[in-house]
């Protein structure tokens, strides 16, 4: 292996774990040397799959005997969400770098306990929120941060998707194991929100239901409670505002992620999968009001599809997880400190709590009371 070579060991190597493998391998300059689960058909299926990809990875039952084999250089947790507090305890006492797939956590008081633990801690720590790096929203990120849109007023983010995925023994149908829908499906697009706002939320709006999915199933007596259906305001302490709207019974979507900002100035539109950005500017009317602009016509739009040609693997998430992965390789190779660091994580699972509070007790609910390390 070359000198720059980055030996990875991976925690957990489900549907999201076996996705690193393959971006791993169209990354290159990355050895999968390690790999980590305590159920054997999912050891199986990554082993398969690892050595199709020219890795030869020694195979663990526990997390425990990866991280003291000495085989790796970083790992990745990718093990249910449940987990990640425990798992990241063991890791954050070692010398390792970490790529942590989101939610970091469930609880909050986890959260705190580990951001005591990697309080100064040297190698990597880095949350796996690679929404932002979505080709389209990237652009329409650093358009917004570069003024393209005047002062920034308002955040919407709606997601109309399929119901979740089955995961094995089907972990993801309770709450407790997730964090809750608004946690699990959404730190993404809360952790968007603060990035695109550059503030921390300030109060949390919400509404929500569990309305379609899952009713018919039961587990040992116990029906699913995730929620399927939700809206989530968002104040921020500038006075921006911004809205999640999901549905997770509505496969007949053709875009089924939308982004819009929207300005003093302007507005810009990010639409997935069709990976097209749209942007606008208002007209410049004087001191009158922009009567002479008519919404809905298209005029004085710009379209076009964005898209990375470095990209070499697209995978789940329209190559998001490959540029994280090559972010993550240039910060530990010279030295940078994580793009995605271990409170930015957990703020957005702070905003996923309180929009679970509010639901649960009908109230607007202040960040302060969610957000106490």
């Amino acid at each position: 292996m070359e000198a720059t070579t980055i030996r990875w060991g991976i925690i957990g190597c489900g549907s999201m774990g076996r996705e690193h493998i393959l971006n791993l391998a169209a990354l290159g300059g990355a050895e999968v040397t390690a790999i980590a689960d305590p159920e054997a058909n999912s050891r199986a299926q990554a082993e398969a799959l690892a050595r199709q990809c020219r890795f030869t990875p020694m195979m663990f039952d526990a997390h425990a005997e990866l991280l003291d084999s000495g085989r790796c250089d970083a790992v990745i947790v990718a093990s249910p969400n449940f987990t990640h507090a425990a798992v990241l305890r063991d890791v954050l006492a070692t010398d390792l770098h970490v790529l942590a797939e989101k939610p970091i956590v469930t609880r909050m008081e986890d959260g705190f306990d580990l951001l005591q633990l990697a309080a100064g801690r040297k190698p990597l720590t880095w949350v796996a929120q690679e929404y932002r790096y979505m080709p389209p929203v990237a652009e329409a990120i650093r358009m917004a941060q570069g003024g393209a849109v005047g002062r920034v007023h308002q955040v919407a983010i709606r997601e109309h998707r399929e119901p979740f995925y089955p995961k094995v023994g089907d972990w993801n149908r309770f709450s407790a194991n997730t964090g809750g829908t608004l946690v699990e499906k959404c730190c993404h697009y809360f952790n968007l929100m603060d990035l695109i706002v550059g503030e921390h939320p300030a109060r949390v709006f919400a509404s929500g239901a569990q309305s379609v999915n899952h009713l018919d199933e039961n587990y040992e007596g116990k029906v699913p409670d995730i929620l399927d259906n939700a809206y989530v305001v968002v104040e921020y302490p500038g006075g921006t505002r911004a809205c999640l709207d999901l549905c997770m019974f509505a496969e007949g979507s053709t875009d089924n992620e939308h982004l819009v900002i929207v300005g003093d100035e302007g507005k810009l539109e990010s639409l997935l999968p069709s990976l097209v950005l749209r942007h606008s500017r208002r007209a410049d009317w004087g001191r009158r009001a922009a009567w002479g602009q008519a919404s809905g016509t298209g005029r004085g739009v710009d379209t076009r599809r964005v898209w990375d040609t470095n990209i070499r693997y697209a995978g789940a998430h329209f190559g998001a997880s490959y540029i994280e992965h090559q972010r993550f390789a240039a910060a530990l190779r010279e030295g940078r400190p994580a793009e995605i660091p271990l409170e930015e994580g957990l703020r957005s699972v702070a905003t996923g709590i309180a929009a679970h509070r509010s639901i649960a007790e009908r109230r607007v609910v202040d960040m302060a009371e969610v957000w106490q390390p």
